[in-house]
């Protein structure tokens, strides 16, 4: 039985590879942009702005979204409230002392930073650009500001729409085109008076594993109580040394000074070893029990320059639709095709172990999950133990090959009565098919 489901994974998983812009985990995940025009007097217009992140387990981290467009005319901003344009701009055209905020063609939209004046707040805003994923803090995964768009007096014509050609400046990350879905209905007085926008926009943005980083971020290394031995992330999983870009840092040499800049994510300054990996993480079979088994999950961060803020670790094993007990941990089952409960999204307990320091003695978190023996499918024969799949804040990590994994000695352990079934069935199939 252990084999077939290794079997049955690799078939299903080497159809949709994490190159593509889709994840059979979180099918229906992606990133929103809303753009709502609420009011329009001919000359400028009240537009308000908002970023859903629908992704089940990825987030946004810092420096977080930069939202971008191409005004399709001689559009400018003059107000903004809830983020900023990152520059203001050529505004020549505009005389006297009253300036609009931005009057750039393609203008970067950042978010404000928490604490932000009062006076320049709007809901949803002020987190620095960062948005969680939708099933660990869902309030915080929206991001909203509004502004007041306009052009030069001797623009004649009506205002457009929409802008087109959005980005989010995040690695990974590609926005469809705009398209047009029913207003938005906006709530006032605690939900006793509805409003309307005057036209609501959609834009689309998918993320691509293979565009974030040409090299994956993790890896998994495996271990059991049964078995001495403790494979070892692939060689190579996420670069070699001395390939450009791959940065390491050899044992007992100290870390590089580390100038990080605000508007991008760091490059990875990793401890040297075999697999280069950012994060590794391990899976360990601890003990077995006459109804129950134990595994024990560390999560490992290796890079110099990066903590990972609300981290998450996905795994697929047929044994998760009977998890007992978590420890240490929070755990949200992904219930994504109907009954098939094989999969979960592990993270951190809030204020206690949710922020996965940078590479050092308090640089790993750990738990343990207690699971039941369920008999029509539990054997420790083949690998049926370790993950299918594991995945730390969306991106897949490397996995060991199913020939490497720790074996029971002798092969001695007695297969389940599933197992014996289908061999049964098996060797009557081909007894009849001889006749």
């Amino acid at each position: 039985m252990g084999l077939i489901w290794i079997l049955l994974s690799i078939t299903v998983f080497s159809f949709v590879s994490p190159n593509d812009g889709f994840d059979v985990l979180d099918p229906n995940g992606n990133v929103t942009i809303k753009w709502d025009k609420t009011s329009d007097d001919g000359d400028t217009q009240t537009v308000t702005v908002s970023i859903y992140n629908y992704q089940l387990f990825r987030h946004i981290e810092k420096p977080g979204w930069r939202l971008s467009w191409k005004w399709p005319n001689d559009e400018v901003i003059w107000k903004m409230f809830g983020a900023e344009a990152t520059e203001q701009g050529n505004c020549s055209a505009f005389k006297g002392s009253d300036k609009p905020h931005c009057c750039e063609k393609k203008p970067v939209i950042i978010d404000l930073l928490p604490g932000a004046l009062h006076t320049v707040q709007f809901q949803n805003c002020c987190k620095g650009g960062v948005l969680t994923s939708l099933t660990q803090v869902p309030p915080k995964h929206i991001s909203s500001f509004q502004m007041i768009v306009g052009g030069p007096s001797s623009y004649n014509s009506s205002l457009p729409g929409i802008p087109d050609k959005f980005t989010l400046g995040l690695p990974g990350y590609t926005c469809g085109p705009p398209r047009e879905v029913e207003p938005t209905t906006f709530y006032e007085d605690d939900g006793r008076r509805k409003t309307q926008a005057i036209a609501t926009w959609n834009v689309s943005c998918s993320y691509s594993q293979f565009l974030a980083s040409p090299t994956p971020k993790c890896c998994v290394s495996l271990s059991a109580f049964y078995n001495s031995t403790i494979v070892p992330c692939p060689t190579c999983s996420c670069g070699c040394t001395g390939q450009p870009g791959i940065n390491c840092v050899k044992p007992g040499e100290s870390p590089p000074v580390l100038e990080l800049p605000t508007d991008e994510v760091p490059q990875p300054v990793v401890k040297c070893t075999r697999h280069m990996c950012p994060v590794t993480i391990h899976w360990h079979v601890k003990e077995s029990y006459k109804e129950y088994w134990r595994v024990k999950m560390t999560i490992i961060n290796q890079n110099f320059a990066q903590n990972y803020s609300h981290w998450n670790m996905v795994v697929l094993h047929p044994n998760l639709r009977s998890v007992t007990q978590v420890f240490s941990f929070d755990y949200i089952p992904l219930n994504q095709y109907g009954s098939i409960n094989d999969s979960g999204v592990f993270y951190g307990v809030s204020l206690y172990n949710d922020m996965l320091l940078q590479c050092g003695p308090q640089g790993n978190v750990q738990s343990e999950m207690l699971l039941h023996k369920d008999p029509d499918m539990f054997t420790f024969r083949q690998g049926w133990t370790f993950p299918r799949k594991v995945s730390f804040n969306g991106d897949e990590c490397v996995m060991p090959q199913p020939d490497d994994y720790p074996s029971l000695p002798n092969g001695a352990q007695p297969s389940s009565p599933a197992t014996l079934l289908i061999i049964m069935l098996l060797s009557l199939l081909f007894s009849l098919l001889a006749l």
